[in-house]
């Protein structure tokens, strides 16, 4: 071991980060529909749980927006413009980071493109000390063979690498509580 602290999270050291999940971008994505659906999902978890969340577009003038079936959930979520692929190097999203609570202390992240801007990011995180928790099914990139390469090369700098269920069970802890029975059905509809 690494002498990493080895223990299930709790939902006070957790924020979800979201990059780049814009239209022009996802179009040319592998496995976009996964990756807009598991997005869907964790936004919609992460509200549900109460967690900070933060978002970024990359260039927006020329990227455009979200893509519709999240542009449209995004609300009041802070969400700077960056033209840094690395959000962490964008002042704004640092300054996002800096006003989060100091028990925050894994980021999980969502968004494209697994090699370029959510690597970038998480080497940020982890310069800051946090973990960055990389949901692998809410991640991509264009080429197939560069996303593995990226959650590899990830996974050898310190991030954690699952499925989106892995981190809501996770999180969630146990069955029978009101908010298990307010996520389930988001789960199975998930899965269908």
């Amino acid at each position: 071991m690494d002498g990493k602290k080895i223990g299930l999270l709790r939902l006070e050291n957790c924020c979800l980060h979201l990059v780049d999940l814009q239209e022009s971008l996802m179009v040319q994505i592998h496995g976009k529909d996964r990756v807009v659906a598991t997005t869907r999902l964790m936004l919609q978890f992460a509200r549900i749980i109460k967690l900070p969340i933060i978002a970024n577009t990359q260039y927006k003038k020329g990227l455009g927006p979200y893509v519709a079936d999240l542009e449209s959930m995004m609300g009041d979520i802070p969400r700077p413009d960056k033209v840094e692929f690395g959000a962490l190097a964008n002042g704004p999203t640092r300054e996002l980071y800096a006003s989060l609570p100091e028990s925050v202390t894994t980021v999980i992240l969502c968004g494209v493109e697994s090699h370029i801007c959510i690597y970038q990011t998480a080497v940020g995180i982890l310069a800051l000390g946090k973990t960055p928790w990389i949901v692998a099914d809410g991640v991509s990139s264009r080429d197939v063979g560069n996303h593995q390469l990226a959650l590899q090369r990830l996974r050898d700098l310190g991030a954690v690498i699952g499925p989106s269920e892995m981190i809501i069970y996770e999180l969630l802890g146990r069955a029978g509580t009101p908010t298990f029975k307010e996520v389930l059905p988001l789960i199975i509809g998930h899965s269908a």
